[in-house]
């Protein structure tokens, strides 16, 4: 875990960000407890490395990439941060592999993001997830995140 914190301060220094550079949060409140985590567990990691960020909700994980298309333009890279429980019907296949695919779909298109997403089995897998004591999934994401526009940067995509 320290090298992993050691090699992402590396990291953001070595990106060249300043006060235009920022970073929009794409985020679904659908279960508020998991997003509430999700989000604080980000905007932790993005305030540590001073990274200016913004936040914009939609209604659903599903929503998620098309509002990441919409703001391509706008910003330097986003953060993907929704929950979807696996329920009764075939719902949560659907909204799990559309989402995922949609996010991939844009960052094989060059748009950077860190998938916080999470899919999961049950409501305590995802508050374990979600936790920024645990889990931390909503840091692991800025760290996809940051990892990718140093790529980018690296290789003047």
């Amino acid at each position: 875990y320290l090298k992993w914190e050691k090699f992402m301060k590396k990291i953001v220094k070595s990106l060249n960000l300043n006060s235009k550079s920022k970073i929009a949060i794409v985020a679904s409140p659908y279960y508020k407890l998991i997003y509430e985590n999700l989000l604080r567990g980000a905007l932790d990691e993005l305030s540590r490395h001073n990274i200016v960020s913004d936040i914009v909700n939609v209604s659903g994980a599903l929503e998620i990439p098309t509002a990441i298309n919409l703001l391509k333009g706008n910003y330097l890279g986003f953060i993907a941060l929704g929950c979807v429980i696996r329920g009764e019907t075939s719902h949560y296949d659907i909204v799990a592999n559309n989402s995922a695919y949609g996010i991939s779909k844009l960052g094989l298109e060059g748009i950077c993001i860190g998938n916080g997403i999470l899919t999961v089995d049950n409501i305590e897998q995802a508050i374990e997830r979600s936790d920024p004591k645990i889990k931390n999934k909503g840091k692991d994401a800025v760290m996809a995140l940051t990892s990718l526009l140093l790529i980018k940067q690296e290789y003047s995509i």
